[in-house]
């Protein structure tokens, strides 16, 4: 960890050398645009979900991009063809696509040529749209600017994003992470299973003994005192399920080159969703009325207050467990890059030497301290989300008193 910091502060110092160099040089980077350094935007690209995995310097690991537009069709490739280097920026554009600090973009302009194009850079700039200032990033070819389409969400603009002109099935960062999480999954509970086929009757051992206390655990501390000891069993798989996938997701996002799943919006969301949605789905009569029309509650209070609030309640429940989870774990991956930001901050993006290796050792002991907290994160988050969850099952099935 101590040679990754370290590693930093020269590729800091070697930045601020290539400024000096002339403009032909500086083109091999990103198109002659050299910029200072951004602690909010390489936080947040640290963050993104990604179309390629960074190893490190210009090294990327291409994965498969898979994207749809109404006006052009299907466009197939990895993304190694639009040849990702500096800050994840590529030098290429296929059909319209670039690559942008590790993700996937179009260009919007018409007037860009369709194939394989050479690409000089990328550029921010602001324009007005509905009255309101917005910052917009445009490519760079032969002399012109072409802006760059938003990425595509589902909120048409609401929550910063808008709607776009094309579809993005690319397998992502994160995507890999989740199937790489899956089958670890699955090998260590086939590995548990089969432990206990062979050691029927005997004391656990091997992986056994490590997961079988966390099931334990999950079976009489969480899902009996809050389903009842009757009908926990038909959750307790979920229960499970969610438990050790957000756990497998956020352990192993402390590693570099994975994708930083549980932090992402989109995916948190979704989790929460259909938690929700199978929560509501098992209400019984009771959980119904209490929600619709509270029983010996004056009429005028119902109307006006408690069915509007318990109605508002459904929605609200799972949206807690979205932000919850998707805040703690992607403020925790933020600070981190800000402490190694510290690196080019103190070290002024390379112009010192003196102030770059102060500020490595104030980043390596503050991330180890960090790492440590992100570790009982992890473990704490799931264990949250799995209470809650199941928590909402209890109050969906609870019978009258």
């Amino acid at each position: 960890m101590l040679a990754l910091f370290v590693s930093l502060g020269v590729v800091g110092y070697a930045q601020h050398e290539d400024a000096h160099q002339p403009a032909e040089h500086a083109e091999k980077h990103d198109g002659g645009h050299e910029e200072e350094f951004d602690l909010t935007n390489e936080a947040l690209a640290h963050i993104a979900n990604a179309n390629a995995i960074h190893v490190f310097g210009d090294v990327f690991i291409p994965l498969p991009a898979i994207l749809y537009a109404p006006d052009h069709g299907w466009t197939t490739f990895l993304t190694s063809k639009l040849d990702a280097h500096h800050h994840g920026n590529g030098s290429k554009a296929i059909d319209h696509y670039v690559i942008k600090h590790g993700v996937i973009h179009r260009i919007a302009d018409e007037r860009f040529p369709y194939g394989e194009v050479a690409i000089d850079g990328f550029e921010h700039g602001v324009i007005e749209k509905d009255g309101e200032e917005k910052e917009v990033a445009y490519a760079l070819a032969d002399g012109h600017k072409y802006l760059l389409d938003e990425k595509t969400t589902l909120d048409g603009g609401m929550l910063g994003g808008g709607t776009t002109s094309y579809y993005d099935f690319s397998i992502s960062k994160g995507v890999v992470t989740m199937f790489l999480v899956l089958l670890l999954a699955f090998w260590l509970f086939r590995a548990v299973a089969k432990g206990y086929e062979r050691n029927e009757g005997k004391a656990p051992s091997g992986v056994q003994s490590l997961l079988e206390p966390v099931i334990l655990f999950i079976r009489d501390e969480v899902a009996i005192p809050f389903i009842g000891k009757d009908k926990y069993q038909k959750y307790f798989p979920y229960l499970l399920s969610v438990f050790f996938f957000i756990l497998g997701l956020n352990l192993i996002g402390q590693f570099p080159l994975a994708g930083n799943v549980t932090g992402n919006f989109s995916f948190t969301m979704v989790l929460a969703i259909v938690t929700g949605l199978y929560v509501n789905s098992q209400g019984n009569k009771h959980y119904w009325s209490h929600i619709l029309w509270m029983p010996g509650v004056p009429g005028i209070l119902k109307v006006l207050i408690l069915t509007p609030v318990e109605i508002l309640g459904v929605f609200i429940k799972p949206f807690t467990l979205m932000l919850r989870l998707f805040a703690n774990i992607a403020a925790g991956h933020i600070v981190l890059v800000a402490f190694v930001g510290l690196i080019f901050i103190f070290g002024h993006s390379g112009e010192s030497m003196v102030g770059a290796g102060a500020g490595t050792v104030m980043a390596f002991l503050l991330s180890m301290f960090m790492m440590a907290i992100e570790l009982l994160v992890a473990f704490v988050q799931a264990f949250v989300f799995t209470l809650l969850t199941a928590s909402y099952f209890g109050a969906a099935t609870e019978e009258a008193h």
